[in-house]
């Protein structure tokens, strides 16, 4: 697999975000960021979520992306559109409760000419562990089913 990079676009207020590779917690903090960032924005007005050139997305990515979708509905009062080519990131999506956050599109996203990717952000492990935990307990509130996925993980974070 191919290392994870995000990849992101904006014009007037309309944001496309592109995961790229196989996409892990060591991403976390810039996931954050870029969100805090895109949100704040005085223009924002769209987000589209690209999946299509991700080869593996880990729980605490689709954690953050659950946050986005909470938030964006919560402050904007809209979901957000995510799109994925791949069959079995599509079901991954399903069994997380995202088709109830997201406009889900199972096609390709439109490709923005200045789609660049993202600086990494390097987070203390203290910060990414608090994010990790975060994730999870966004999930964790989807569904039941998520629940009992994760609750034996965050109970341990929260001990360890």
């Amino acid at each position: 697999m191919r290392e994870g990079r995000i990849l992101a676009a904006s014009h007037k207020g309309a944001y496309v975000i592109r995961l790229v590779g196989d996409v892990r917690l060591n991403l976390c903090t810039t996931i954050d960021e870029y969100f805090e960032r895109m949100c704040d924005d005085p223009a924002f007005a769209s987000v589209w979520v690209d999946l299509c050139d991700a080869e593996g997305v880990d729980s605490t990515t689709l954690g953050q992306l659950a946050k986005l979708a909470l938030k964006v509905h919560e402050r904007f009062g809209f979901y957000p559109a995510i799109y994925s080519c791949d069959p079995g990131i599509v079901r991954l999506l399903r069994s997380m409760g995202f088709h109830r956050l997201f406009e889900l599109h199972e096609e390709v996203c439109s490709n923005p000419d200045d789609i660049a990717e993202i600086p990494v952000v390097a987070g203390s492990e203290e910060a990414v562990r608090e994010k990790v935990m975060e994730a999870h307990r966004v999930l964790m509130g989807l569904s039941e089913e998520n629940r009992e996925r994760f609750q034996d993980l965050v109970t341990a974070m929260e001990h360890g």
